[in-house]
């Protein structure tokens, strides 16, 4: 049951977020923040993303906030560093960022670079780390079919943990997957799970060895959650550039899994300069409790009167979707 559409929109808060590493092409992250009965949750599809595509995150974030949360399995999830596409000489800094994370994400495959760029970032990446840290790369579905084959290999020598949506289709990663298994290197899927008619199509075609699952795109915790009972596969939580809301929200997805057998993507919130509460990691780790923003912080991140205006119009669009 939805809750009342006025209900929604009278405590939203837009935010606008200032990016301290150029992520995705994004510098400013915006956001949409609502109150629930349950506790804040947030509502943030890319902004390209069409109405149909958006309401799957609206039905995210009513659950978060209309709902009381799975039991959580665990009290604090391990998180990963992320490493944006920037120079090798960058990497230091960014690392900087994410205090104890013993695993790193990095982005390669950045339209505009080469596989020279992904290798030198990797490898800078790797020196930081230490032969003990955990790599993992994520190309957005980048490549196709013998990109994929060949960068994998030339990145195999960094020892990576899993190899996140190297090509677009399902297809594609089955195929991928099939050239390089020989060598013990796994695939992961993201944009062929929360951007799927069918999010389990990718383990019936045996194209991936992991999940990677995000809460909203997914239709919130409770729908994630089967997706993976339904895949049996292992999962990854990860968050999309999240304020510290949805930052929570991924948590206690992450925290309600039977199994967590690798560091999640939340620790995102390192990448920004400000943001309504600190849901920046310590130790490598963050808590699996819910996050209420900073007041003061509400205010000085809110958005301009336009821009409030089309989220709201945003939101009202994808709620008659959700209610059709």
């Amino acid at each position: 049951m939805l809750p009342p559409l006025a209900e929604v929109l009278e405590t939203m808060r837009v935010v606008a977020l200032p990016m301290a590493v150029r992520f995705r092409g994004v510098d400013l992250r915006e956001v949409a923040l609502f109150e629930g009965p349950a506790g804040w949750t947030e509502f943030s599809p890319f902004l390209e993303y069409d109405d149909v595509e958006a309401s799957a995150w609206l039905a995210g974030a009513l659950d978060f906030g209309w709902h009381v949360a799975p039991p959580a399995r665990r009290d604090l999830v391990a998180v990963n560093a992320t490493v944006p596409a920037v120079p090798a000489t960058e990497v230091a800094d960014v690392l900087a960022r994410f205090d104890g994370c013993r695993t790193a994400k990095v982005k390669v495959a950045e339209r505009g670079q080469s596989l020279a760029d992904d290798i030198e970032r990797v490898r800078a990446v790797r020196a930081e780390m230490g032969p003990e840290g955990r790599i993992r790369v994520d190309a957005n579905a980048g490549w196709n079919v013998d990109e994929a084959e060949r960068a994998i290999h030339a990145l195999a020598e960094f020892d990576l943990e899993y190899v996140e949506q190297p090509c677009a289709t399902v297809a594609e990663l089955a195929d991928v997957r099939r050239r390089v298994k020989y060598a013990g290197i796994l695939i992961a899927a993201d944009e062929s799970v929360r951007k799927a008619d069918d999010p389990i199509a990718v383990a019936r075609a045996k194209a991936a060895d992991v999940l990677v699952i995000k809460a909203q795109p997914l239709g919130g915790i409770r729908r994630a959650l089967d997706v993976v009972a339904k895949a049996g596969l292992p999962a990854v939580v990860s968050s999309a550039l999240d304020s510290a809301i949805g930052i929570s929200m991924g948590a206690a997805l992450a925290a309600a899994l039977p199994n967590l057998d690798f560091d999640c993507g939340l620790g995102t919130a390192s990448l920004l300069r400000d943001d309504v509460a600190d849901a920046r990691p310590r130790d490598g780790v963050l808590p699996a409790g819910r996050i209420v923003p900073d007041a003061d912080a509400l205010a000085r991140l809110a958005a301009d009167a336009e821009r409030t205006l089309w989220w709201r119009e945003r939101v009202t669009r994808c709620y008659r979707v959700l209610e059709g």
